[in-house]
């Protein structure tokens, strides 16, 4: 630990959170920053080329932040989303409901998409 820092957060996707969390509280984590882009498990499975994962239930969200709780090392949980045309923004009031009861913060970030220095505009969410 350095002598004035206050936040040590890591972003991830979750999958090896729970096997990874006594290691991170031990070098001083207290905030999480879970990347979550969809809530249907085939689409998840595609972006973090893996399969299988429990991320898509309310229990196991709140078991999670019981865990981190428990572990008394988390001062924030957030999930990130990042909204893409044609693939995920019709889930955004999916996600508003999935989280309204759950102890933490949603954030919708618009995507990004440059290739080199050309933009990829044909799948933003929003139209310039």
């Amino acid at each position: 630990k350095l002598e004035g820092l206050k936040t040590i957060a890591v972003t991830t996707n979750g999958i090896n959170l729970t096997r990874l969390l006594p290691r991170l509280k031990e070098a001083g984590l207290n905030a999480i920053n879970i990347s979550l882009d969809t809530l249907v498990p085939a689409k998840f499975e595609f972006i973090v080329r893996r399969k299988g994962t429990n991320l898509f239930s309310k229990a196991t969200w709140k078991e999670s932040h019981t865990l981190l709780t428990n572990f008394r090392c988390v001062l924030y949980l957030q999930v990130n989303c990042v909204v893409m045309r044609g693939f995920n923004e019709d889930e955004v009031l999916d996600f508003v409901d999935f989280t309204k009861d759950l102890p933490l913060d949603v954030r919708f970030i618009e995507y990004m998409p440059f290739d080199g220095k050309y933009c990829c505009s044909g799948i933003l969410a929003q139209k310039w």
